[in-house]
């Protein structure tokens, strides 16, 4: 029985609901049996208001949403009853539903590199979704196409109408999506995990466009989503789903308050809250963390560069382009340090540098003691043993065709030549660490859940006990339970075996948990350097700070004060980014005005 904590916000009960569900139902046909994939679902959706279904993956919010206009997979049935303006869906013949798809209800899907068609021009699909509902001339389309594009604010509209998805920032994609969901203004918009993909920054501006548009086109929203930080941010109302079914329904105020159902209060407490965690004790017996200047001059270091440049050769006309510039890091063995930017900051790139995926253009780079910098290969060999790397998804760095066990294993025999029963008991014990059932080593990573896989690709980085780990976005897949539980494990396990850790991340809130220190990374140079207490609680950068203030927060009256404080924190970065561009812009004329006067003065006078 669903706890119902609150009625629907006053203005939105006014109005007759854009849709209203009763004992909605769905099942997917598996080895011969019917199995409930959502149960008994009743809501109503209201012109104007955010009605936010949250819970895990398999929970079932995708699957009953999509079952609204027919998009399930052939094994899959609904049932029950769905109205959209008193007409109902289920049950509905396909070329109805092929008429409404679009026009009346839309969606915002979780990726939209998959979900648009890599070979059309963005502009082209958004023509496309028009004059498949409207009787417009190309011309006419294209013209509405680019309102659309302006209203999602993409900047340069009529210039990216002709650009295809690759070409494309993950935001921009995102915007691109909402104005093709926008198109025929529908009456029902369903927003699948809208800002999963995006760092906190771009989830922010996507965030803020999605705020404005139930006033902007007076439609009903659904938003799908784990992030209980988006949901505080966006929703009136909010429906919470567990094993298919609703737990509890009620306004957003009045749940985040005082939520009633046990899973309610779980989901919460796994949200990390910027500000309020502690960093990673230290190991006992390890050393204490390492800071910066004389400190870590008296502990040695795992990790040293200094000046690091990397740089993606160009090719042909394109010139080289420099992701890390000048960058100068430090970590000692023990320690975890975060490294926190948005996508494009460079980040990653001086991740796989770390563990010898990139090489290192210019600069000083060591690790344990070896210098990667013009090494050879034979040189580099033994270090790969001390240093390993965890993805941000594992479901694409395993290997499909191998059994976990053997996944686990194969670095232990490559490098150390363990086999027979010796490697079995290695990975057994290493499948107790990361604490799998010691049965699931002859599972594939397809039949494994997202954090469980997680914890596969922990377990083989750990496997031959690394003096360094690069952690590279391990959670930023995972729903916040899972994540939690990730993160606990990755604790305790560093307080066992005592490595360092580079952990790369976007979120702010879930290194604050482990890093002792934390680095900034802006546009490939290091901005900001310091311990976790100073870099959370008094940032100096100002990239830094509007890199905190667009992390969200699971409470939406605190939510509101941050998102005032950013706006403000945006002003001013656009000001000072004005400012720059307008000196830019005086010193080029300058130069051109200089270079003018040297071209008039006559040869005799010089």
């Amino acid at each position: 029985m669903a706890a119902d904590t609150a009625h629907a916000p006053v203005p939105a009960q006014q109005a007759e609901p854009v849709l209203s569900v009763r004992g909605l139902g769905v099942d997917f046909y598996v080895d011969g049996e019917w199995y409930p994939a959502a149960i008994d679902l009743d809501y109503d959706v209201r012109p104007g208001e955010v009605l936010a279904i949250v819970g895990e993956s398999g929970s079932g919010k995708t699957q009953s949403s999509m079952s609204l206009i027919g998009l399930l997979p052939p094994n899959g049935r609904a049932h029950g009853s769905a109205k959209i303006d008193g007409r109902e869906l289920i049950g509905m013949p396909s070329h109805r539903l092929r008429e409404i798809r679009g026009k009346e209800i839309a969606v915002i899907f979780q990726e939209p590199m998959t979900a648009l068609n890599p070979v059309y021009t963005v502009g082209f699909q958004i023509v496309e979704t028009l004059r498949t509902h409207f009787t417009l001339s190309v011309k006419e389309a294209r013209a509405r196409a680019i309102e659309l594009l302006t209203l999602v604010e993409i900047p340069d509209p009529a210039h990216r109408f002709d650009s295809y998805p690759h070409q494309l920032s993950g935001g921009q994609r995102q915007r691109a999506m909402i104005a093709q969901a926008l198109a025929c203004d529908p009456r029902l918009l369903i927003a699948d995990e809208p800002t999963t993909a995006l760092d906190v920054t771009v989830q922010a501006e996507i965030l803020k466009l999605m705020r404005d548009l139930p006033r902007r086109i007076d439609s009903g929203i659904i938003l799908i989503t784990h992030d209980m930080g988006v949901v505080a941010d966006m929703a009136d109302n909010i429906l919470v789903m567990k094993d298919g079914r609703v737990v509890e329904h009620g306004t957003s105020e009045e749940i985040f308050a005082n939520p009633q159902h046990p899973y309610t209060r779980k989901l919460l407490d796994a949200v990390p809250h910027l500000g309020t965690a502690r960093p990673l004790a230290a190991t006992a017996g390890s050393p204490p963390p390492v800071t910066t200047g004389e400190a870590a001059a008296a502990h040695p270091l795992v990790l040293e560069a200094r000046g690091m440049v990397i740089e993606y050769p160009g090719r042909g006309r394109t010139p080289a382009f420099r992701a890390v510039d000048g960058v100068d890091l430090t970590i000692g063995y023990g320690e975890v340090v975060g490294l926190v930017g948005e996508s494009g900051s460079g980040k990653t790139t001086i991740g796989r540098a770390v563990v010898g995926l990139l090489p290192t253009t210019h600069g000083e780079l060591t690790i344990a003691g070896v210098n990667m910098v013009g090494a050879k290969r034979k040189d580099l060999a033994p270090l790969r043993s001390q240093v390993g790397i965890v993805f941000q998804d594992p479901g694409s760095s395993l290997n499909p065709r191998l059994p976990i066990g053997e996944s686990i294993g194969e670095p232990l025999y490559l490098h150390h030549g363990i086999k027979g029963k010796a490697l079995s008991q290695r990975v057994e014990r290493l499948l107790d660490q990361v604490e799998l059932p010691r049965s699931m080593r002859n599972r594939y990573p397809h039949e494994l859940s997202g954090g469980q896989r997680q914890r596969v690709g922990i377990a083989r980085a750990l496997s031959l006990e690394p003096k360094l780990l690069v952690a590279d976005e391990p959670t930023s897949a995972l729903d916040v339970s899972v994540q939690a539980t990730v993160l606990d494990l990755f604790q305790e396990l560093q307080r066992e075996h005592g490595f360092a850790c580079l952990f790369i991340s976007h979120d702010l809130a879930v290194v604050e948990i482990l890093a002792s220190r934390i680095a900034v990374m802006h546009q490939g140079r290091l901005v900001e350097v310091g311990r976790t207490e100073q870099i959370v609680n008094d940032p100096q950068h100002p990239y830094t700070q509007r890199l905190l203030s667009a992390v969200p927060v699971p409470d939406p009256a605190a939510q509101r004060r941050r998102r005032e404080a950013r706006d403000v924190l945006i002003v001013a970065a656009k000001h000072e980014q004005d400012e720059i561009e307008r000196a830019a812009t005086a010193r080029a004329t300058a130069d051109k005005l200089d270079h003018l006067g040297e071209e008039r003065i006559p040869p005799t006078g010089l």
